[in-house]
């Protein structure tokens, strides 16, 4: 039996969710203002810190990191209770976990555009930070599974299966990517050298994108897709072969990154294969969520918020067939060095990871407020439009732009040499940077409406009570 007085810890789950729209607004217009230095120049004005080299690690830390990662803390941890049936083991750590990650972020935004940097994708912050985050994500770690430890049912819901994978997996990509030896307060240089750097990097880049933004966020889908359709998961069986099939696989894919580098052949091809071999457990996942709305389909006519989910899941099962094809070395020749790459990069962040972690904001909000819906829903579906129009010609002015600059540089004459200058590709690319900026200027603007919409829904709140962990049987 549940105590009467136990509730639900839903104030962290409010304060992630809040700053997952406000770091979402921050880092997606430091990306649109870097998208408009590509097209007019003259907009770093000569500072230093305002310069695109500096710019664009604060745009993906922040749109990767802060925005990505406030949504998985805030779902994990709320989704962690309600399928354990308990609170979270300490209000303290979660409180820790929270003030701890903020300021992670906020020393990124200081660091970054004042030059320090390790130089490595994905992971530039410093080395006082790096032990920061890795202090904050065991912690996460400890309070995740602490819970897990102490629930009331024997099951354990496949969404924290792989919220769990993914906060394992990041720990350790983390720790081992960020081994170094510090020669100052903000200096430090790897332990690892030359070949063995860029592996070890890309091991870490890739399933950075493997574990961060693919495998926390399905743990993000196989909850609040059946929760907002109303159905059970469409195949339990299928959603626990996906998840080991993805745990199995993912982790040998990174070399595809380093196709054609003085990185061993037989790795290319390694990284190639299991990329290819990707694409089977990633659409089973795909297809799992999308049949779950059998029988439910009309809903998409009214609820926005199964709009988010449902198209989400399609960029996901796109941005998952294009990595792969990419992977290829025939294609990445093309592919490689282009905007094509940055196509596929934002359909998958902007289009998958955005998407649904603004469908399961949406859902959290009212849902912890007490309250039956956000304040507009209207506001959502005008959301849920901009955004995808913002997405597909963000995208899609990449795609041609990037197969455009692989043609054009490798095109030669009947005497062997280049076809085109390097002058002549920037003048081809240069209307679709303006197309990309015009995309990403809608994105901002359904964040914009999105960050209203909240505001309103936290005014309209009053005297929100903690909610009473649910019997077992009583859960939703």
């Amino acid at each position: 039996m549940i105590p009467n007085n136990e509730t639900y810890n839903d104030k962290v789950v409010q304060q992630f969710t809040v700053m997952t729209v406000v770091w979402g607004v921050v880092g997606m217009l430091v990306g649109v203002i870097i998208a408009a230095q590509l097209y007019w120049p003259a907009l770093n004005f000569d500072i230093s810190f305002l310069s695109y080299g500096r710019l664009r690690p604060l745009h993906t830390n922040a749109v990767i990191f802060a925005f990505g990662g406030c949504a998985l803390f805030a779902t994990s941890l709320y989704v962690v209770q309600r399928t354990c049936h308990v609170r979270l083991i300490s209000d303290k750590l979660a409180s820790f976990v929270f003030w701890g990650w903020q300021a992670v972020i906020v020393l990124a935004a200081i660091t970054l555009p004042l030059g320090f940097t390790q130089g490595k994708e994905y992971a530039e912050l410093a080395w006082p930070i790096d032990i920061l985050i890795a202090v904050v994500w065991v912690a996460y770690g400890i309070l995740f599974f602490g819970t897990i430890v102490k629930r009331r049912v024997s099951h354990i819901y496949v969404a924290n299966w792989f919220y769990g994978g993914f906060i394992i997996a990041v720990a350790v990509l983390h720790i081992v990517n960020s081994l170094a030896l510090p020669t100052s307060a903000m200096h430090s240089y790897p332990i690892y050298s030359g070949v063995v750097d860029a592996m070890v990097q890309w091991w870490y880049g890739h399933n950075a994108v493997g574990f961060f933004l693919t495998a926390g966020f399905l743990g993000m889908m196989y909850y609040f897709v059946p929760s907002q359709a109303g159905r059970p998961i469409y195949s339990y069986r299928l959603s626990i072969v996906h998840f080991w099939a993805l745990i199995a696989i993912y982790m040998w894919a990174g070399p595809h990154h380093l196709q054609y580098t003085s990185v061993p052949d037989w790795a290319q091809s390694l990284g190639m294969v299991f990329s290819l071999i990707l694409l089977a457990p990633s659409w089973g996942g795909m297809i799992n969520g999308m049949m779950t709305l059998s029988g439910a389909w009309h809903k998409l006519r009214t609820d926005p918020i199964l709009k988010f989910l449902i198209v989400s899941l399609s960029f996901y099962g796109m941005s998952t067939f294009e990595g792969p094809m990419m992977s290829i070395k025939t294609v990445n020749a093309l592919s490689h060095y282009t905007d094509w790459t940055i196509g596929h990069v934002h359909s998958g962040a902007l289009g998958w990871v955005a998407m649904i972690s603004i469908g399961a904001c949406y859902m959290l909000i009212p849902r912890t407020l007490n309250l039956k819906s956000m304040f507009s829903v209207k506001w959502i579906d005008y959301h849920f439009w901009v955004h995808t129009i913002g997405v597909l010609l963000y995208a899609a002015s990449m795609w041609i732009s990037g197969i455009g600059q692989g043609l054009m540089s490798r095109a030669t004459n009947p005497d062997g040499t280049l076809t085109y200058a390097f002058v002549e590709i920037v003048k081809f690319t240069y209307p679709y940077y303006f197309i990309r900026l015009l995309g990403g200027l809608l994105v901002i603007v359904g964040m914009l409406l999105m960050a209203w919409n909240v505001f309103k829904t936290f005014q309209m709140a009053k005297d929100v009570k903690p909610q009473p962990v649910l019997e077992p049987a009583l859960a939703h």
